[in-house]
């Protein structure tokens, strides 16, 4: 996953379970980064065997994990996990085993690289808000399911039952699928506008998103990779630093300046997380392929 483009993609709201995908059939959860072998595999699959051919050996998987104090079995059982979810599919070379990513899995670790590498807040916002309104019966628990989590995800914070908003006015056509995917288009209104008052505009993005909870993880992050030495062992640092920073598109709307509070500490760890990718990328991606060559 290359750090090339930094675009201004919508991100989504805090504390919000994530809908699973068709195939490959993980949830959005581990997506975000979720502390387990899976969710650090996934880490694994996209900061570097995607950029390598896609394939990487059990024995290269095995010796990483070790590294980071993964017994080998809950390794085994991840990559299997993996495999049955739809990301992998195993090609048996005379003993050994190569793990190749599948077609799917391509698509959506490419997705997943654009948004942690273009995440951020806009460079500039014209002061228009999408919202939608939903009517959704309370039995409908699936419908209700969907439209909560999928709006979440593209950054969409509620204002209260069946309202939603965002800053992000590209993420129109994105909530009008949403809406058709739940079945529920017929009972929802989508508008683009512009807020002309009553209450202070702060005020209601305190009421949509939890801010100070965001802040807090961007001060953890930074205080964990603060420190600018180089590290005894790059490849494991670039995992745990890529790993961690890849939860904030799923904590962090990515609001704009106007709306976020002075001082606001995602600016600083964004600035940070691209400055130790950078600096450790080169080494980090010639000691995976060194593990992974086939002698």
């Amino acid at each position: 996953m290359e750090s090339a483009a930094r675009a201004q993609p919508a991100q989504s709201q805090p504390a919000k379970s994530q809908p699973a995908q068709s195939q490959p059939a993980l949830s959005r959860r581990h997506e975000a980064g979720a502390g387990s072998a899976r969710g650090m595999l996934l880490t694994l699959l996209g900061e570097f065997v995607l950029p390598d051919e896609g394939a990487a050996w059990t024995s290269a998987v095995l010796a990483v994990f070790e590294r980071m104090g993964v017994a080998e079995k809950a390794t085994r059982q991840a990559l299997m996990r993996t495999s049955n979810a739809g990301w992998l599919s195993a090609e048996k070379v005379g003993r050994r085993t190569r793990w190749l990513l599948s077609p799917a899995a391509t698509r959506l670790l490419t997705e997943g690289a654009r948004r942690i590498y273009s995440f951020g807040p806009p460079q500039a916002w014209d002061g228009q808000w999408v919202l939608v309104q939903v009517r959704i019966p309370e039995t409908d628990r699936r419908a209700r399911h969907v439209v909560r989590t999928r709006l979440a995800w593209a950054g969409f914070g509620s204002l209260g039952p069946g309202l939603w908003i965002s800053p992000h006015v590209a993420r129109e056509q994105e909530a009008m699928r949403v809406l058709r995917e739940a079945r529920v288009a017929e009972d929802a209104h989508v508008f683009v506008a512009r807020r002309t008052g009553l209450s202070d505009t702060r005020e209601m993005v305190a009421d949509a998103w939890d801010l100070p909870e965001i802040e807090a993880e961007y001060e953890r992050f930074v205080a964990e990779f603060r420190a600018p030495s180089v590290p005894a062992d790059v490849l494991l640092r670039q995992l745990e630093l890529v790993h961690a920073w890849r939860r904030f598109p799923a904590l962090d709307p990515a609001l704009p300046r106007e709306l976020l509070p002075p001082r606001w500490t995602g600016t600083s760890a964004a600035e940070l997380f691209f400055d130790r990718h950078d600096r450790w990328l080169g080494d980090a991606r010639r000691e995976w392929k060194r593990l992974n060559s086939e002698d």
